[in-house]
């Protein structure tokens, strides 16, 4: 007879320990994994640091640019008394002529290039900046509200409930208003 009882009690202490035991591994589970998304390419689209970085390139090549259309305007119009006065003048000058062209156009590929080569070297040096402020801005967003992972763009899918991408952007923008000199572009 003693048998039973030690077997009841020993199925009453074990029903008794699997009753506790989600209640002892919920004390124990972290809170649930918080998962956000944000769209780089948004940020970098329209962060205003980005836009004045662009206005900034703008503004720095603009004299280059300028001067550049202004030789190609001026390779066009030789080119064009080439054509009509060909026939009629003479060879020394149709040669002389010739040589001005070629030179013009060598230097306006020359001067092309250099400036292509420095507008890449800049705009690389502005989005790195910029970049690096966005980023910031995106982890210091992310931990302050809690979140535990942020993925970027891009991605298959994300739910808007997920996206931080205009609360990050309101961040930056709020950062450039409070930088000395900072408007929004």
């Amino acid at each position: 007879m003693r048998a039973p009882v030690l077997a009841a009690a020993a199925l009453l202490g074990v029903l008794v320990l699997e009753a506790l035991m989600p209640a002892a591994a919920t004390a124990q589970t972290p809170a649930a994994t918080r998962i956000g998304y944000v769209d780089m390419k948004r940020l970098l689209d329209n962060a205003p640091q980005v836009v004045a970085g662009r206005e900034r390139l703008s503004k720095e090549f603009a004299p280059r640019d300028a001067s550049l259309k202004a030789d190609e305007k001026r390779l066009d119009e030789l080119r064009e008394r080439q054509q009509k006065e060909g026939a009629t003048t003479a060879t020394g000058d149709t040669d002389t002529l010739k040589r001005e062209i070629d030179a013009l156009d060598r230097s306006i590929k020359r001067n092309r290039e250099s400036m292509r080569n420095d507008l890449k070297s800049r705009s690389d040096q502005e989005l790195d900046k910029s970049w690096r402020e966005i980023n910031d801005a995106v982890v210091a967003y992310a931990r302050e509200q809690g979140f535990d992972i942020i993925v970027p763009s891009p991605v298959v899918y994300a739910s808007a409930r997920v996206d931080i991408t205009d609360q990050v952007l309101d961040r930056l923008r709020r950062q450039y208003r409070e930088k000395p000199g900072g408007a929004t572009p």
